[in-house]
């Protein structure tokens, strides 16, 4: 039952696309191909254990724990529920 402004299954709706948002971020992380020998964003040598541990990687140690570290900082934040978006 929805209340308010809100139409019935709003709620419904924003877990959904909450879900999906979450499954497409997974799937664009997921590594494809063959992996790179190199770091595609400093261009360090990429062990050859990391290579075989991670089929398709494509950054080193470093650069992957930056970028986790990134999308840590800005992740789990839904905009659509948020009483901010539906004020603009």
């Amino acid at each position: 039952m929805a209340g308010g402004w809100a139409s019935d299954g709003a709620v419904q709706e924003q877990i959904d696309s909450s879900i999906e948002d979450a499954i497409a971020q997974a799937r664009s992380q997921l590594p494809r191909g063959q992996s790179l020998s190199h770091c595609e964003e400093c261009d360090a040598a990429i062990p050859e254990a990391r290579q075989l541990a991670i089929p398709g990687v494509r950054l080193c140690v470093a650069c992957q724990g930056a970028r986790d570290q990134a999308q840590k900082i800005g992740g789990g934040y839904n905009r659509r529920g948020s009483k901010d978006s539906q004020l603009r």
